[in-house]
Parts: structure tokens; C-alpha cells; sequence
């Protein structure tokens, strides 16, 4: 009986720990404080108030009605507070994702409005199950295989991209075309026809903007724009100028909505599905560090996975389009004093107030306004300082950003997407495949040896090579080692009378690698030339030792140093197989 009692005990205390890693509010709930419930609330307001005016905005960009992008912070947020892990993040639509969903879709709507709608909502449903399904088999780290270099050249790449989107809008002309340079083209062909008001009130909204941004950081500056750009359309001439409005929005809570379509009938989606994840994933765990290492606390990548799957599941239902986390929504939640996610239950909240009650009031809201907002927003996409100190750190990592930034300008930016990923893969496996091999000098004055191209001061041992694979040896780079080596010697002045090879930094050798080495020990012993095997780990001895490699090279157990090995080649009459001058044990 009290076996049971303990095993029952065991049981409930590890379904209450795998709810709690489930469902964040469980954690943070229990330890709530009264006091924080003010600086939720207001951070809530603040956020909602940043958000309206700038969904509008990166829904134009999506291609769909401007509340579609309010409808994604109203249900995103929602659902995010419920699942993720963070406690600043905001979830809403992405300048990136939006332009990413509005010139993809483009070509599968076929300029049918309400195919157009369902296609960005059937996309969010994807990569709600798409995020589930890595969240079941433990993808989390499919992050680590974009790096912050491809990231980099793509944001700035997409950025160009979205604000050439956005020009035409601030011209007041009707700009067109499908690519990059098509669209400067088009653009240059039509500024001589540029609506001077128009560009003007553009103009000083971005002017005031950039303000705000400078002087009233994290305030929804965006919010008194939108405000007071109705203002002067609505009691002025203004609007007999030329501005195009976004019309009156619908009143009313957005629907429950199963989109019309299923993802055999649109051609294209999942990969579209598969980009937008990749992209909020990235996007959305880098800001949600970024916070938590600011507030003390960490996040759980894992948990990451199936809080953008509910956000995404909700505005799937609820006539969105993808959504992520940005750093920007999620710097003026953090600013305003938001606690716990309970900010995003306010934000929704008060949105949803805003769509019962206020969207009468948005009928003459300029759409120059909305492309000042996209203007100013997308402008932090393109970090000068970051490219420049790449540049200097690392001229191969810049160039492969370089390559991220052309994809997006010359593909656009779904085949920009999946280009990046492309490079990152190439990178990894081209690093994997061609490990530095270091060629090792005594350090004066010591029995250790180090890498002598960056230490020119060391002390070659004469007729020895002393070599090091900084990395697992395995069947993809071995032939790369195995030339760096020959290489290295064929240069050898001197004739060689000992070959050493340090294994202490490779921890796995596969079979490829073990052969390599038995191989490598033939062709040396051809030329009258011992190789020796030092410091190598428990298992990588193992394989070793199962190819037969002890009996034909000696002794490689785990106290062997290349100081030893060194000592016995200067004074073969001395046995020196093993520290401290003992005989060597048949296995180690």
C-alpha cells in the first residue's frame, strides 16, 4: 500500500509539473501581486493604443482590409498570454511577415478578395499545426539554423523591399510592378506626377514619428498621428486634395471562421506556411530573450512553439494572418511596465472596445498615415552599426549576409526566405566539412602545446608533427583532414621521423575517422614515418580499439599527452609509454 501511495504521489506531481511547463499562467498566477495589476493594465492601453494604428498599417501590406491586421493583435495576444513563456512579448502582425504574406498570396488569390482572406488564414492554421507537430518532436532549436549574419541581410533586404511598397502611397501615385527593380523603375517613371499634399502631410507624419521615437520612446506617438491626421481631413479641405482614406472599418468582434479552403486546393501555402514560420519562430525567440535576460528570467524555447501556435490558431479562426513576436510591440509593452502577460489580456480587451465602439472614427484616416507608420517602423530592420562591425570582424560573414540581402531584392522575399535558410545549411555544413587542422609548437618554457600560427613564438619539435583536429572527426570531413595533413608535410623541410595526432578537442570519431587514421598510419609507416594517437576521449578510444588501431600504432590510453609521447621519441632508450615512467595498462 505504501508503494502505491508513493507511486500515485510521484504520478500527480509529474502531471502537475508537465501542466505547469504547458500552461505558463500557472507559474506566474500563483505569485501575482496586487500592485503589478495597475502596471499591466496601463502597459495593455499603451500597447493597444501602438497597435491599432500600426495593424492597420501592416495589413495593407498583407494585402487585406485594414481591420484583418486588428483582428490579429486582438486574438494573437489573446491566446499568446495562455501558451508562451514570456512575460513582455507582444504578438501581433510583422512588417516582414505581412509583406512576406502579401506578395505570395498575391499570385494565389487570383484578385479575389475573399480567396485572398482565406489563404492568409489557412497559412495561419499551418503554422499553428506546423508549430505543434515541432513542439511534439522537440524542433525547438531549428532556430540555431538561421544565424544572426542571414538574419541580418534579410531584414534589411525585406525592409528596402517593404518601404519601395509604401513609396508610391507617400507620392500619392499609383506606383506598380512586381520586383525590386521593377518597382524603382515604375516609381521613377511616376514622381513627376506626385501629389505635393499629399506628400507633405507625408512628410511631417514621418517628421513627427521619428519625434516620437527620439524623445517619447515607447508612448504611442503613432496613436496622436492617426488622431490628428482624421482631425484635419475630417474639418479641413484637406480631403478634397487627393488623399485616399481607409474608409469606415466594421463594427463588431470578428467572427468565428473556418476558412473556405483546404491546403490541397492552393498551391504554394505550405511553403509559404513553413517561411512565415521560420520568420516569426526566429523573430519572436530572439525578442523573448532579449526581454528576459533584461528582466532577470528565462524563457523556454519549446513553450515558444506552442505559444505562437495558439496566437496563430487564433487569428486562423478568427480572420487574421500570421503572427509573431516583434521586438518593437514588445519594447512598448515592456516600457509601458508590463509584469506578467496579463498586459496582453488588457490589450485585447481594449481592442476589442475600440472595434464595438470607435471604428466609425477611423473612416478619414489617411492612407499616406498608415505608409509613414510602415516607413518609420521598418526603418529598425536595417542596423547599419551591425553590418559594419560585421564587416569588420568577419569579411565571409558579411558577404553571406550580402547574399541574404540580394536574394530578397532579386527573388522577393518568400524565395529570399528560403534562400537564407539555404546559405545558413551551406554554412553549416561547409564549417562542418573543413575544421581547422592546427599544427602544434611547445609553448617555451612548458610541457604544452598550442596551435603555433597563432602562437609564432612556440617551439617546433625537430623531425616531429604535432597535429590537431578541432573538431569530431567523421565521415564528411575526413578526406579534408586527411589532405591538410599530406599537405603539411609534403611542405615539411626537414624529414620527418614522428607524426602525432591530438584528439583531445574531437569528441566523436566515427568509422570514416578511425579508417582515416589507420589509413593515414599506412601511408606514413610506407615512408618510415610512426604515427601516435594522443588524448583521446573514452569512447573515441572505444571505436579505436575496435578497429585495431592499438595493435598498430601503440598505446593511446587516456594519461598519454603529447609531452609524453615527445619524451619517448627524445629518449627512445627510456620506455616513456606512460606518465610517471610506469608500464602501460592493456586498456583504458
Amino acid at each position: 500500500m505504501k508503494d502505491s501511495s508513493a507511486l500515485d504521489k510521484r504520478s500527480t506531481t509529474t502531471v502537475s509539473s508537465v501542466w505547469r511547463t504547458m500552461f505558463p499562467p500557472a507559474q506566474w498566477l500563483p505569485s501575482y501581486q496586487p500592485q503589478w495589476l495597475a502596471h499591466d493594465a496601463i502597459a495593455g492601453v499603451t500597447l493597444a493604443a501602438y497597435g491599432i494604428p500600426v495593424s492597420l498599417a501592416y495589413a495593407s501590406l498583407a494585402g487585406l482590409p485594414p481591420q484583418y491586421g486588428i483582428y490579429c493583435y486582438l486574438a494573437g495576444g489573446l491566446f499568446y498570454a495562455l501558451f508562451g513563456s514570456s512575460r513582455q512579448l507582444a504578438v501581433g502582425p510583422t512588417s516582414a511577415i505581412s509583406m512576406l504574406v502579401g506578395v505570395t498570396v498575391a499570385g494565389m488569390a487570383n484578385g479575389d478578395p475573399s480567396r485572398w482572406a482565406s489563404i492568409a488564414a489557412l497559412t495561419a492554421l499551418l503554422i499553428s499545426a506546423m508549430c505543434v507537430l515541432a513542439w511534439l518532436l522537440r524542433l525547438s532549436s531549428l532556430v540555431n539554423f538561421i544565424s544572426e549574419t542571414i538574419l541580418l541581410g534579410f531584414k534589411a533586404g525585406a525592409a528596402l523591399t517593404i518601404a519601395l511598397t509604401q513609396l508610391p502611397k507617400l507620392f500619392g501615385v499609383k506606383g506598380g510592378g512586381e520586383f525590386f527593380f521593377e518597382r524603382i523603375a515604375v516609381l521613377a517613371q511616376q514622381v513627376p506626377e506626385t501629389n505635393l499634399a499629399v506628400f507633405g502631410f507625408g512628410l511631417g507624419a514621418i517628421a513627427v514619428l521619428l519625434l516620437g521615437e527620439k524623445f517619447l520612446p515607447g508612448r504611442p506617438v503613432a496613436l496622436f498621428v492617426v488622431v490628428v491626421s482624421i482631425a484635419l481631413l475630417s474639418l479641413t479641405s484637406l480631403g478634397g486634395l487627393g488623399f485616399k482614406v481607409v474608409g469606415a472599418l466594421p463594427q463588431g468582434l470578428p467572427e468565428f471562421r473556418l476558412p473556405d479552403l483546404r491546403p490541397r486546393d492552393v498551391d504554394g501555402v505550405i511553403p509559404l506556411a513553413f517561411a512565415c514560420l521560420l520568420l516569426s519562430y526566429v523573430e519572436s525567440v530572439s525578442a523573448a530573450r532579449a526581454l528576459a535576460q533584461l528582466h532577470g528570467y528565462d524563457i523556454d524555447p519549446r513553450q515558444e512553439l506552442l505559444g505562437l501556435g495558439a496566437a496563430n490558431l487564433a487569428v486562423g479562426f478568427f480572420q487574421g494572418y500570421p503572427v509573431a513576436g516583434g521586438l518593437s510591440q514588445s519594447s512598448v509593452n515592456d516600457k509601458a511596465g508590463a509584469k506578467t502577460p496579463l498586459a496582453l489580456v488588457f490589450a485585447s480587451g481594449t481592442i476589442g472596445l475600440c472595434l464595438l465602439f470607435l471604428t466609425g472614427l477611423l473612416a478619414n484616416l489617411p492612407s499616406v498615415v498608415l505608409a509613414a507608420i510602415v516607413l518609420v517602423a521598418v526603418k529598425g530592420l536595417i542596423n547599419i552599426r551591425e553590418l559594419r562591425h560585421v564587416w569588420r570582424v568577419s569579411r565571409f560573414e558579411f558577404v553571406v549576409s550580402m547574399v541574404a540581402f540580394a536574394a530578397v531584392l532579386l527573388l522577393g522575399i518568400l524565395k529570399g526566405v528560403v534562400v537564407a535558410v539555404l546559405v545558413s545549411m551551406l554554412l553549416i555544413i561547409h564549417r562542418a566539412a573543413h575544421p581547422h587542422v592546427a599544427f602544434l609548437g611547445r609553448i617555451p618554457g612548458t610541457r604544452m602545446y598550442s596551435d603555433i600560427e597563432r602562437n609564432p613564438d612556440n617551439e617546433l619539435v625537430p623531425h616531429v608533427l604535432i597535429f590537431r583536429v578541432e573538431s569530431s572527426l567523421l565521415y564528411f570531413n575526413v578526406e579534408h583532414v586527411r589532405t591538410v595533413v599530406w599537405q603539411k608535410i609534403h611542405s615539411t623541410a626537414e624529414p620527418l621521423r614522428l607524426v602525432v595526432c591530438d584528439l583531445s578537442i574531437s569528441p566523436v570519431v566515427d568509422l570514416a575517422g578511425a579508417r582515416m587514421l589507420a589509413a593515414l598510419h599506412e601511408e606514413l609507416q610506407g615512408a618510415g614515418i610512426p604515427l601516435r594517437l594522443v588524448a583521446a576521449h573514452a569512447e573515441v578510444r572505444d571505436i579505436l580499439r575496435a578497429e585495431g588501431l592499438e595493435e598498430r600504432l601503440g598505446y593511446f590510453g587516456r594519461r598519454i599527452s603529447v609531452a609524453d609521447v615527445i619524451d619517448g621519441f627524445r629518449a627512445p632508450e627510456a620506455s616513456v609509454i606512460a606518465p610517471g615512467g610506469t608500464a602501460a595498462p592493456t586498456a583504458a
